[in-house]
């Protein structure tokens, strides 16, 4: 896409604005592995600020390469440090890209407290794509 910008990247993933589709997309890389839980809350919160920076309504994750050990993704503290981020950005629609075996995969998207807007988690980025365009 011609007006796409990184607006950061580092070793664990980038962050790409995509203002022609009001789109801002978070792509994982697989060198996410050793990342410990602190790392990994400061890189929401740095994704939470890019976010609130571009203010797109739309959110893209990317996470097929994320490698991070599960027990590290604390729901409460994202639920009070990063959603109410989201939320105050304007997001309207929020979509992970998956890998296919994920439990969310196929179910409909829909709204996750705090989050005033629905989430959904996609087999692929031409779905999750898609549903973030549609109306």
């Amino acid at each position: 896409m011609p007006d796409s910008k990184n607006v950061y990247e580092d070793e664990w993933g980038e962050i790409i604005d995509r203002p022609s589709i009001g789109l801002v997309e978070l792509r994982w890389f697989d060198t996410t592995a050793p990342m410990s839980k602190e790392q990994f809350q400061k890189w929401l919160s740095t994704f939470a600020d890019q976010v609130a920076s571009v203010r797109r309504q739309r959110v893209l994750v990317d996470a097929t390469s994320f490698l991070v050990n599960p027990a590290f993704m604390d729901g409460p503290w994202r639920d009070v440090n990063i959603i109410p981020r989201y939320n105050a950005a304007g997001v309207r629609r929020f979509a992970f890209h998956m890998p296919a075996a994920m439990p969310m995969v196929g179910k409909p998207p829909a709204p996750e407290a705090p989050g005033q807007f629905p989430t959904g988690y996609f087999a692929s980025r031409r779905e999750a794509l898609g549903w973030l365009m549609g109306d």
